[in-house]
């Protein structure tokens, strides 16, 4: 069930409009995104490279450059240790091109997922040691790692921290003992004694703003990594970062690099995954070309994906390019059957009645467990924990729904886990088989969700009828991008519509195109892609719908034609 509701918020629509040279429709949604005040809003649609804060300001920012600097001018060896996904990756791609340019001896490694699990351990440290590595720079992990920084400590390394995630701490009384780890420099924004602006960077873009620092140090032109930036982009929208603040900035000009990149390994994946380049937008990133280079991390190793980034040949990327596919499209298969089982279950056992769910599919490759999870959580609108069988007993994903801290509540049966960790809205947990039942009992009988919070709350910008929908405005509309978590896609609607021939298309029959008619006799071209069938069925059972939707252009040889792509819908019975 969905419940819909208009977002109101108010402000001097017409004088925005006229200060910025944007419709009265803009200004609106622009506010409808809490950007307030004449900075915020300049900001927003007008910020550039130029306004991006220095990295300089980061604790510890100063020690990490200073530490490597020496390093390089001393020719020690230096090792970068990412992680196995699109953050990760990207993260130690930016450092190992950053520090080589600078004369680095410099190499990589990434942990493996299902060997190594996440982040730093003691056999990545032993093995830098016997290859005679001096210092190791973390990226998009280490925050965690304190037994592990210490080990390495002991065993005489340098090591430098950049990460992105919260800094674990212990609740002594009403404060937190934060537990950063006893590196030699420990750059990350979520520090609460770093003074940084802006928090909500990824890994890569704590990587970029590294070497960004370490250029101006070693007097090297800044300019000269700016190419850097379409992997930060990559990263950002990949990593499911708030497209907000700088994080904007760094998307949007990484998209119009990407456009004409000169990295081999990119510039093949978005031909073998067909992705219109000249119109490249977030969406491609997270969709098309994101879930093949996390592909490499879930089913084989994430070196592949950084392979790709440094493929010199054209014909070396090609075949990389077009491995990491067949991977994404193997995933894909996997994650559809895992998916129909999940259903399955669900829906022909008890399973149906819990506010939260726990379904465990004993055969499902452990790293597609969140991706079901979460394709789970958007047909059910609950929270869903996948369990798989694990190399040593059960290992699971969450996802939840806005009104349910995952990580709160999973605190609470903590006892049951051998491990767990997460967020609000996603959480990773091992366990061992026996306790299943008793996790899903106790997850449940904790829960205090009530039927509204089981609700999804659709959020519509403005009611924007027929009359107002012209190329104009759909071109408008650009200027608030890149959509994402954020900053959504603005959604409008439109009531008392009438359907006219609606009829499923598609080499998939998985298209319903229609024609929309409003009170006035208006009539609007329309679009659908999401449960067609279920859709189809509601226009039959009622006389007129309403939609929120979203207004394009459709482009088909040459010809152009105005209309609106369908996001949810509604039966207006009469």
């Amino acid at each position: 069930m969905e419940k819909w509701f208009m977002t109101m918020k108010k402000a001097d629509f017409q004088g925005i409009a006229a200060k910025y040279h944007i419709s009265p429709i803009l200004a609106r949604l622009i506010r409808n995104r809490d950007i307030v005040g004449e900075k915020a809003i300049d900001f927003y649609l007008n910020g550039t490279i130029a306004d991006l804060y220095d990295g300089m300001l980061m604790k510890d920012m100063d020690k990490a450059v200073e530490i490597l600097a020496e390093k390089i001018r001393g020719h020690e060896a230096i090792r970068v240790i990412g992680d196995y996904d699109i953050d990760g990756v990207n993260a130690t791609y930016i450092l190992q091109e950053g520090l080589s340019r600078l004369g680095a001896d410099v190499d990589t490694d990434i942990p493996d997922r299902i060997k190594d699990g996440y982040g730093l351990n003691k056999s990545l440290i032993d093995r830098a040691i016997e290859d005679g590595i001096d210092t190791i720079v973390t990226c998009d992990n280490g925050i965690a790692a304190s037994e592990e920084i210490a080990y390495g400590k002991s065993q005489g390394l340098t090591v430098i921290v950049t990460d992105h995630h919260e800094v674990p701490y212990l609740e002594v009384g009403e404060d937190k003992e934060y537990l950063i780890p006893q590196a030699d420099a420990v750059v990350d924004p979520h520090r609460a004694d770093c003074e940084y602006p802006f928090k909500g960077l990824c890994g890569a873009a704590v990587a970029y703003k590294l070497v960004e620092a370490l250029c101006e140090v070693m007097q090297a032109d800044v300019e000269d990594v700016d190419y850097l930036m379409e992997n930060v982009a990559i990263a950002t929208v990949g990593d499911v970062m708030d497209l907000t603040g700088e994080n904007r900035v760094f998307v949007k000009q990484g998209l119009e690099m990407l456009k004409c990149t000169k990295n081999e390994g990119l510039k093949a994946l978005m031909e073998c995954t067909q992705v219109p380049v000249e119109r490249l937008n977030a969406y491609h990133i997270g969709f098309v070309i994101g879930p093949c280079i996390n592909a490499g991390g879930r089913l084989d190793t994430a070196k592949r994906a950084l392979e790709l980034l440094n493929a010199k040949t054209r014909r070396e990327a090609v075949m990389l390019a077009e491995d990491l596919k067949a991977l994404n499209d193997s995933r894909k298969e996997m994650t559809e059957k895992g998916v129909s089982q999940a259903v399955e279950m669900i829906e022909n056992t008890s399973l149906i009645d819990d506010k939260v769910l726990v379904v465990y599919l004993p055969d499902c490759h452990e790293s597609i467990a969140g991706i079901i999870a979460g394709r789970i959580r958007e047909k059910y609108y609950r929270p869903v924990f996948v369990l798989t069988q694990g190399e040593e007993g059960v290992k699971g994903s969450g996802r939840s729904i806005e009104s349910y801290n995952m990580f709160e509540e999973m605190c609470k049966c903590r006892a049951l886990f051998t491990k767990f960790g997460g967020h609000k809205l996603a959480a990773g947990l091992s366990l061992e088989e026996k306790n299943i039942n008793r996790f899903r009992e106790t997850i449940n009988e904790l829960s205090n969700l009530t039927e509204e919070d089981l609700m999804e709350k659709i959020s519509i910008d403005i009611r924007l009828p027929f009359p107002y929908i012209n190329e104009q405005l759909v071109n408008e509309l650009e200027l608030l991008e890149p959509f994402g978590k954020g900053n959504a896609k603005p959604l409008f609607a439109e009531r008392n519509l009438r359907v006219i021939r609606p009829r499923i298309i598609g080499k998939n029959r998985n298209v319903l195109r229609f024609q929309a008619e409003d009170v006035q006799g208006n009539r609007m071209e329309a679009i659908y892609f999401g449960d067609v069938q279920d859709c189809f069925q509601t226009m039959e059972r009622n006389e007129t719908m309403s939609f929120t939707y979203y207004p394009s252009v459709n482009e088909f040889r040459g010809d152009k034609t105005l209309q609106i792509v369908v996001v949810n819908y509604q039966g207006n019975q009469n």
